[in-house]
């Protein structure tokens, strides 16, 4: 299993670095079929017999184990590198379907628990950071755009992983011609193995191709000096155990938390939010299903497309500045949604689609944020701690919504006045967040690793 190791995936000299994106977004493109388990959620309900919440605790088991996993892990991915990162991260996400198809086939709801949420969640986590560090050391001119490329792919992986998975599940079962047709749960069980298979090989791909930059290695006409310039920007490096005990890692914390629980606000109710905010006298919706889940297809391609251009936007403002938008202006946006979003569904679908590309801005901006702030050394660990807001999220955020929303009335009876409490609620967290990363400054020196010739207490003066 040598090939694994970091010294085996040095790249050779006059590498060309673009082939990197595309072994990262193998890996992502896999693991973003997480936000298409909507696909068969209730197929599982009618296999199971469960409700809709005890299916949904799969989903949320998985992103809890992934920020748990992803915290815990990511000293061990930075040090061991990204292919083997990468190949851990293939064999528990393909583990996880194996171990759900199991699951199913034998009418076990805690398999599917364990297999897609708990070992599935694993390889969600160390998958998500992997390429990371990798990327950034890769461009260390833009890394915004680097880590937007990639983690692009986590956004849109359901905008492929959704469709296919449909027509598999067509294809599966022989009953799918019928009126009011749910999947079976031998559907399913079969489609999960599938998954197994070809995500397995796709990642495993991506694991192959990946390389890392030689000691040293530049771009070509890249000043570090020039990056300097910005105050934020360090030369230093900060460990990931010194990071956490620095007042920036939880300010940014506080920061992706809050805009990840407004964002996660939207789109846990995206279908249903939009019919019920145009609501008929007489209980119907201007809004009929096909078009609400062509919505939330659109929300993805917001979701997708805000990881790429947020982040790339990104290196030319600033994280901080950039920051300063999907908080600010979020929570603007999110009080014309709550106050004026049922005067026109053209109003209302822009300020969704805007709102949910902060969200995705937010996940692919924090990376190089954290390398502004702490360096290269263990960027990847970092960033993985920093997860674990997202895990806190992934439960705050339905939880706030569905909270309101109960004490409001039941499903089909809501309308844009039942959201008003829930909305209002997330304009609040956003504005928790706009303060939290407007007090961000650079890290004091104390906590900076030594450099070569250098105690750590002994100050590193710039030339």
């Amino acid at each position: 299993m040598g090939w694994l190791d970091r010294e085996r995936t040095v790249a050779p000299p006059g590498f060309n670095r673009w082939l990197v994106p595309p072994a990262a977004l193998a890996v992502h493109l896999c693991i973003g079929q997480a936000y298409a388990t909507s696909v068969y959620k209730t197929a599982l309900v009618k296999h199971f017999g469960a409700s809709l919440t005890e299916i949904g605790v799969i989903f949320s088991i998985a992103i809890v184990m992934l920020g748990l996993s992803a915290a815990i892990m990511g000293t061990w991915v930075d040090k061991h590198g990204p292919r083997k990162a990468m190949f851990t991260s293939a064999l528990f996400w393909a583990s996880g379907f194996l171990i759900g198809s199991l699951g199913i086939f034998t009418h076990q709801l805690w398999l599917v628990y364990l297999g897609y949420g708990v070992v599935g969640g694993i390889g969600l986590g160390i998958g998500y950071i992997s390429p990371v560090s990798t990327l950034i050391k890769w461009f260390p001119d833009r890394p915004g755009l680097a880590t937007g490329m990639a983690i692009m792919g986590f956004g849109g992986g359901a905008l492929i992983a959704s469709p296919v998975s449909t027509a598999l599940l067509k294809m599966y079962d022989p009953n799918s011609g019928a009126q009011g047709w749910v999947a079976s749960g031998d559907a399913v069980g079969k489609l999960f193995l599938t998954l197994a298979v070809v995500y397995l090989a796709y990642m495993l791909f991506g694991a192959f191709t990946i390389r890392v930059p030689a000691e040293g290695w530049k771009p070509a006409g890249f000043d570090p000096s020039k990056v300097k310039a910005a105050t934020l920007v360090t030369t230093d490096n900060v460990s990931a155990k010194n990071a956490v005990k620095t007042r920036q890692f939880w300010l940014i914390w506080v920061a992706l938390f809050c805009n990840v629980t407004a964002g996660i606000g939207i789109l846990e109710q995206a279908a249903p939010m939009i019919q019920d905010f145009f609501r008929k006298p007489d209980g119907g919706s201007l809004v009929s299903a096909a078009v609400a889940a062509g919505f939330v297809g659109l929300l993805s391609i917001g979701n997708m497309s805000g990881r790429f251009a947020w982040s790339a936007t990104s290196d030319v403002t600033g994280r901080k500045r950039i920051y300063m938008v999907y908080l600010g202006v979020g929570a603007v946006l999110y009080t014309v949604l709550a106050l004026a979003g049922s005067t026109s569904t053209f109003l209302y679908v822009v300020l969704a689609f805007v709102i949910i590309s902060f969200y995705g801005g937010g996940f692919a901006t924090v990376p190089a944020y954290l390398r502004d702030l702490f360096g290269t050394f263990q960027v990847g660990a970092i960033h993985g701690r920093l997860l674990t807001a997202w895990s806190a999220a992934g439960v705050a955020g339905p939880l706030i919504v569905n909270a309101f929303l109960d004490a409001q009335g039941k499903p089909g009876q809501l309308n844009a006045a039942s959201y008003q409490p829930a909305l209002l609620t997330m304009v609040g967290l956003l504005v928790i967040g706009f303060i939290a990363n407007l007090l961000v400054k650079p890290v004091d020196p104390r906590f900076h690793e030594p450099r070569p010739g250098l105690s750590r207490h002994e100050p590193a003066m710039e030339a």
